[in-house]
């Protein structure tokens, strides 16, 4: 079983599927870390991430054991991600580690932007988060800020629309709903509202699938 969970970044939705892993007993795998990676990959080799080549090699020298590496948390790396994962080969390249991690027993929850729509589209259950950029910007600037040094908040509204607008005008796996996804809106929900909102849409999906 496989709970797909997408939507824009900063809306909660890494939040949301890790509670939902810790709920239903199932695996956990954050895709965006993957790119996350890539991007790393490309800066510590010195390399353009605009270059589909160099992120290329970097998608292929994976090494899914720094999924929890801090260096790929910056802002930095989160521009790098949406940068390379609009390259076609960087998402052929990671889409068999993807699958590989959803067909695990006794099931899988994993975020993402298209998890739902290329990934697993036959996925038990499908979230859609998202909120509106001001809110995101907040949420993304108090993450920041926690860690000290964060930049001006205009600055990282700037980039949550700049991200939006790359992940959703990309040839390939834009970002957005699946058909047969549940939109969940936590803009004005907290942690626990938001994840009681999305276990309500989820929960009776997993109980008929079982």
């Amino acid at each position: 079983m496989v709970i797909a969970v997408d939507g824009t970044a900063a809306s909660g939705k890494g939040t949301l599927a890790k509670k939902l892993a810790a709920h239903f007993g199932f695996h956990y795998l954050d895709s965006g870390a993957l790119y996350r990676l890539v991007a790393l990959g490309v800066a510590e080799a010195g390399k353009d991430p605009h270059n589909e080549a160099d992120a290329v090699a970097a998608a292929k020298a994976l090494n899914c054991a720094r999924c929890g590496d801090p260096a790929i948390r910056t802002a930095e790396m989160g521009v790098g991600a949406s940068i390379v994962s609009a390259h076609p080969a960087v998402r052929t390249a990671l889409l068999d580690v993807q699958r590989a991690y959803a067909a695990k027993a006794p099931g899988a929850v994993i975020d993402g932007r298209d998890i739902g729509t290329v990934i697993c589209p036959k996925a038990t259950a499908k979230l859609f988060v998202d909120a509106t950029p001001e809110v995101r910007a907040h949420r993304r600037w108090l993450e920041l800020a926690a860690k000290g040094n964060p930049p001006e908040e205009a600055a990282v509204l700037a980039d949550i629309i700049s991200r939006d607008e790359r992940d959703k005008s990309r040839a390939v796996a834009p970002l957005k709903p699946a058909e047969d996804a549940v939109l969940l809106d936590t803009t004005d929900l907290g942690v626990e509202a938001a994840f009681a909102a999305a276990l309500a849409i989820v929960e009776p999906r997993i109980a008929a699938a079982r």
